[in-house]
């Protein structure tokens, strides 16, 4: 039987597509000869196994442990059936879903029988068949898609000494020790980023077991010894004091210092569940030392789980939760699964520590990219959580670490952590926050100018996009649909690999099952803007609007701007009504600065009439403006009485015109009047909605009011912004930053709103509250040229 995480990683999540091929140009050139992909063949049937049948290819070669064996099918899944699939996986979410690593299994084949007996037996059996199941065609052991040496060589001594030690396959070995001869010389090949971790230390180990028994391998290549002198650095390094009386993470690779532990003190930072640091090649070798029941009990669980192997670390649920999250938000598919989200959230919370958080409950060295993905998604929950928590990775000297001792920074978890300072931040936040901004764009940006963005804890093809995209929009000017359709770019799938003591999958976040998705769901949403947009152009010329200003290209921009935020498909109301309102109120904006007296006062004269008892004794009769005198009116007319369920809405959005009339008749003409133009956005997609009952029942809320206030403040300072450079007025710098400084300033107010506020006003109101602010940001921030690339990409370039 294949050894895979069969209850680690449920029969639904089995069901998740894998393909497995080089994440980068560097990896795709270090592969001499690509290994043939394999897949993981679980003993679990049922619907999603045959989902897999109807949209998998066929596979050659028997499948390998990790991998999901796939099948050539007809018809593609219907995207109902694939939610049900995505969705099944998330609620029989356990420990985490991840490939078994042959290191770990390899020191847990190692440990011997502890219960007496006639001659030394292995404790775990199965863990030597495993090993002999999963050995690839060119006689390493490792990711049989990527090429990375350190992978290839410290999963391959492993093993080999493992099955030398008990005597066994020994075809195999030999196949193993051809293979390190022929690939030793490569290890520096290897980028410094793409490091395991723990290998200089963990190698060396493995070479000196390997030469005691006797196995043939170059001991004194250069490179070899280039590796053993920087161990001897690290030790050199390590306080053995610390180590064995406060936590670190010098726990998870106790196998690569022999010699040095003192167990008596070590047990005393044991995890509950008997691991240390939830390794299971740390707690083989404290088993192999101790004969500690603990630990026994805890890897009898592990390779139960597994079915016969190890992952490289178990239980990681906290990190598996928290990227779940992470993913199906940026591929634009978290409501279909907001239950799901919020229990997991839920989850997060109920192990939140103001000290931080690992990647699993029971972990006791917190780490920074667990903590600040947590931060970011439980503030915008509404929960509320304490910025203190980022001075526990700040050092004295200014920076922020993942975790004290690191040899390296991590590109991700920096990036997380500008995410977190960007779209996190409240108003009162202690200073850390903005040092954590700073530092983590001033990082980002220096190793982007580099090219050196390599991380050390995923290889992903698409994270240079990522990161470019996300320092160019902040979370102020960055529209939902725009980040989907860059992710579907940038999003692996089951390419994207992670780095612990050897390479591994995580199958629950990093699949083609959950891309295909965001796909199908991405060209569906397209198909339904391409309609929705052809029959706004319609409406456009029908009614003449042509001639108060309006071109094709400002009505496709503001359709543009209302998909981008409001994308689910049961919601072209809001669509359309936010775009339609855009296009009339530039219209009538564009009257209203005419030379023309006599078309200004005519143009305002018919506005009245249709904001009053005329415009509804119009619609009580069914009647309609001449399109070819009075098309824009006609416009509003519609708007008003189609797009409005019933005369008390029509009578809301009446008056909500009115206001905004008001104060364009009253302002300056070159003042802006954004902010009320903002409201009556948000006005209009309330009624549309239907929410206007519940609306109606907000105005008399101060809370309502301060979202109000801020959107109308946002907007209008942002509108100035706007109007300052297309009048080229002589704007300063200095008041232009300032300017800036103010809108950071309400955004994080409105943020604290939006996320942080009573429940009286409902989620989605809030945030249509911060949908249109967001998008008046994003056209400030962005040139026509981008506005045009994002028009082009979201509506009309079909998603490969």
């Amino acid at each position: 039987m294949q050894c895979s995480a069969r209850a680690a990683a449920s029969p639904a999540r089995a069901a998740l597509l894998r393909r497995g091929t080089a994440g980068t140009q560097q990896v795709q050139h270090a592969l001499p000869s690509r290994a043939p992909r394999w897949r993981r063949q679980r003993s679990h049937q049922g619907l999603i196994v045959e989902a897999l049948r109807k949209e998998a290819h066929a596979e050659a070669h028997k499948p390998v442990v990790g991998k999901t064996q796939q099948h050539k099918g007809g018809e593609p899944i219907h995207i109902d059936e694939m939610i049900d699939t995505v969705r099944a996986a998330l609620r029989s979410v356990a420990g985490g879903d991840l490939d078994f690593s042959p290191y770990d299994t390899a020191w847990v084949a190692l440990v011997r029988k502890l219960d007496g007996g006639e001659g030394p037996d292995p404790e775990f059996p199965s863990c030597i068949d495993c090993i002999a199941r999963n050995q690839l065609p060119d006689g390493s052991w490792g990711d049989d898609a990527i090429f990375v040496v350190q992978d290839r060589l410290i999963n391959t001594l492993a093993c080999i000494i493992a099955l030398t030690t008990w005597n066994v396959h020994r075809d195999k070995c030999r196949k193993g020790l051809s293979f390190l001869h022929e690939n030793i010389k490569r290890l520096r090949e290897d980028d410094d980023n793409w490091m395991m971790v723990g290998f200089e230390m963990t190698f060396p180990t493995l070479l000196e077991m390997a030469k005691d028994i006797g196995l043939d391998i170059p001991y004194d290549e250069p490179v070899l010894q280039d590796i053993y002198a920087k161990r001897e650095l690290k030790l050199a390094k390590i306080p053995i004091d610390v180590l064995h009386s406060v936590p670190t993470t010098l726990l998870f690779s106790l196998e690569g210092m022999p010699g040095l532990l003192d167990w008596d003190k070590l047990f005393k930072l044991q995890a509950p569940d008997g691991s240390f640091l939830a390794s299971p090649a740390a707690t083989a070798y404290a088993l192999m030392q101790t004969g500690n029941k603990k630990c026994l009990e805890y890897l009898t669980d592990v390779v139960d789980k597994f079915e016969g192997g190890a992952p490289f670390i178990y239980p990681l649920e906290l990190f598996e939760r928290l990227w779940v999250v992470d993913r199906l938000e940026r591929l634009g598919l978290s409501s279909y699964f907001r239950s799901e989200i919020d229990s997991y959230l839920d989850y997060v919370y109920r192990h939140w520590s103001d000290e931080g958080i690992g990647f699993t409950w029971g972990c006791s060295v917190p780490d920074l990219d667990d903590t600040i993905m947590g931060f970011r998604f439980l503030r915008q929950r509404g929960y509320h959580i304490s910025t203190e928590v980022f001075k526990c990775f700040e050092t004295k000297d200014g920076e922020f670490i993942v975790y004290p001792g690191q040899s390296n920074q991590s590109v991700t978890a920096i990036y997380n952590l500008y995410r977190a300072a960007d779209q996190a931040a409240l108003p009162g936040d202690d200073s850390v926050i903005e040092r954590a901004k700073a530092y983590s764009y001033a990082f980002l940006k220096e190793r982007q100018a580099a090219g050196d963005l390599n991380d050390k804890w995923i290889i992903s093809s698409g994270l240079p996009s990522e990161l470019a995209y996300g320092l160019e929009f902040p979370w102020k000017a960055n529209l939902p649909r725009v980040q989907t359709r860059m992710y579907l770019e940038q999003y692996g799938g089951s390419e994207n690999v992670w780095i612990g003591k050897n390479l591994y999958r995580m199958h629950l976040f990093n699949n083609d099952l959950l891309l295909k998705l965001a796909k199908v769901d991405f060209s569906n949403f397209q198909r339904q803007c391409q309609f929705e947009w052809q029959g706004l152009k319609r409406w456009c010329e029908k009614n003449n609007l042509e001639m108060y200003g309006v071109t094709p290209q400002s009505a496709m921009r503001a359709y543009f701007l209302a998909a981008a935020n409001i994308f689910e498909p049961h919601r072209a109301a809001e669509r359309l009504g936010w775009a339609r309102t855009v296009v009339i109120a530039q219209a009538i904006s564009s009257c209203f600065q005419s030379s023309n007296a006599y078309v200004t006062e005519s143009m305002l004269e018919g506005l009245n009439s249709e904001l009053t008892s005329d415009g509804d004794n119009l619609a009580r009769r069914g009647e309609k403006y001449s399109t070819v005198d009075n098309g824009l009116l006609n416009a509003l007319h519609e708007l008003i009485n189609l797009f409005a369920p019933g005369e008390e809405a029509s009578n809301d959005l009446r008056e909500a015109w009115n206001t905004w009339l008001t104060e364009l008749t009253t302002n300056d003409v070159h003042e802006s009047c954004e902010g009320s133009t903002a409201l009556l956005l948000v006005r209009t997609v309330e009624i549309c909605s239907g929410r206007h009952c519940s609306a109606n029942q907000n105005l008399k809320l101060s809370e309502y009011s301060q979202l109000e206030k801020l959107t109308s403040s946002i907007c209008s300072k942002v509108g100035s912004r706007t109007l300052s450079q297309v009048n080229q007025n002589g704007t300063t710098t200095e008041s232009t930053e300032n300017l800036e400084q103010q809108v950071d300033q309400e955004m994080k107010e409105l943020v604290q709103c939006v996320y942080q506020s009573c429940d009286a006003i409902s989620r989605a109101t809030k945030q249509t509250f911060f949908n249109v602010t967001r998008s008046f940001c994003y056209v400030t921030h962005s040139s026509p040229e981008t506005i045009d690339s994002h028009i082009s990409k979201v509506i009309f370039e079909d998603v490969i």
